[in-house]
């Protein structure tokens, strides 16, 4: 999926309590001896500049956020497009040209220093290699199977994910769980089971891709680096991988790039755009809204692929496929209402 994956911070628009309006009223009340009425929340904000600039802060955010899910959600439409090409292709340009976007917004943006004091320390040198070598099969294993026709279990894997970090956060943090938040995660479970007896194997492209891209999260929440550069350190780290392999297809004549079909060449360039807008996107809507808010737009992506799977492609929704999504999907209920109940996104 896309990486969607990772650590950001929101901030919280100010609310604005109408100071002016408050002293201008008790100076009328000392020359008349009426108490004058406290103006409603309403006037106040419209009378507080910082609030007024909280509040488009925060609808901005919720756009910004709003958009990049959508357009992770109709990814699989861009990656059909590619079918004809094999899906390693497909995973270099998208690498190559993630990583020539980003370099001049790393440049401009005055982000090479740091970067490079980022890199200075072997634990963070190691972990980035690792992040950009899971962030990469996790890209391949999501592009095959939307070309092979596997839409609606890509829309599953992400469905699982949430459920996979929790996972996570109670195995390597010792994180506490409620009761309702354990029933959740055997709810997942049961699913899952349920669709192994169902197909006689493991779900093993919903699983690769909620286990791939929870190793991800969980190694970009260790390593604290923002989001835009952590995926252009990434793309480095496999670039040169990228790049060798694109040289030698076309060195072998097996290049589908520059073979006379404009149309898929401009999807390959492409790649890379659809992959960093969306970042640039959530990161910017990341910081200034609610984690609550970010937390339950994050199912737009796999309800848009899931609707894409199903209405668009055709593809075949058994009673088996609707017992399984129905475990998840009522898994991630009871966890977003726990959560909005704690209040702890």
């Amino acid at each position: 999926m896309h990486t969607q994956g990772a650590s950001s911070k929101n901030t919280r628009g100010a609310s604005g309590n109408g100071s002016a309006s408050a002293a201008s009223a008790s100076s009328s009340a000392a020359a008349s001896s009426v108490v004058a009425p406290e103006p409603d929340s309403a006037a106040a904000v419209k009378r507080d500049p910082a609030a007024v600039a909280g509040m488009s802060a925060s609808f901005a955010g919720v756009l910004a956020a709003f958009a990049a899910y959508v357009i992770w959600g109709i990814l699989p439409v861009f990656w059909k497009g590619l079918a004809s090409v094999d899906s390693f292709e497909v995973l270099c340009h998208r690498i190559s040209w993630s990583f020539a976007l980003l370099l001049p917004c790393m440049f401009f943006s005055g982000r090479m220093g740091e970067l490079l004091l980022f890199l200075r320390s072997p634990h963070n040198l190691l972990g980035i290699v690792c992040s950009g070598v899971i962030l990469a099969a996790n890209w391949y294993l999501y592009i095959w199977a939307i070309t092979q026709n596997r839409v609606l279990e890509t829309s599953l894997g992400y469905y699982i994910n949430p459920l996979v970090n929790i996972l996570f956060g109670v195995l390597l943090f010792r994180e506490r769980l409620s009761r309702t938040v354990w029933c959740a995660i055997a709810l997942a479970v049961a699913g899952v089971l349920y669709q192994v007896l169902a197909l006689g194997h493991l779900p093993w492209v919903p699983l690769g891709l909620a286990f791939s891209f929870g190793f991800y999260a969980l190694l970009r929440k260790l390593l604290i680096v923002p989001a835009i550069s952590g995926l252009f350190m990434e793309t480095l780290v496999v670039l040169p991988f990228a790049l060798g392999y694109l040289i030698r297809q076309a060195a072998l004549g097996n290049s589908a790039f520059f073979r006379g079909d404009p149309v898929i060449d401009a999807l390959l360039v492409g790649a890379g755009l659809i992959t960093t807008v969306p970042l640039l996107l959530f990161a910017y809507g990341a910081r200034r809204i609610r984690m609550s808010s970010l937390g339950l737009l994050q199912y737009m992506t796999p309800s848009c692929v899931f609707l894409l799977g199903v209405f668009a492609y055709g593809e075949e929704f058994t009673r088996d496929s609707f017992i399984t999504f129905a475990c998840i999907w009522t898994a991630l209920a009871l966890y977003s209402w726990d959560m909005l109940r704690r209040r702890q996104w």
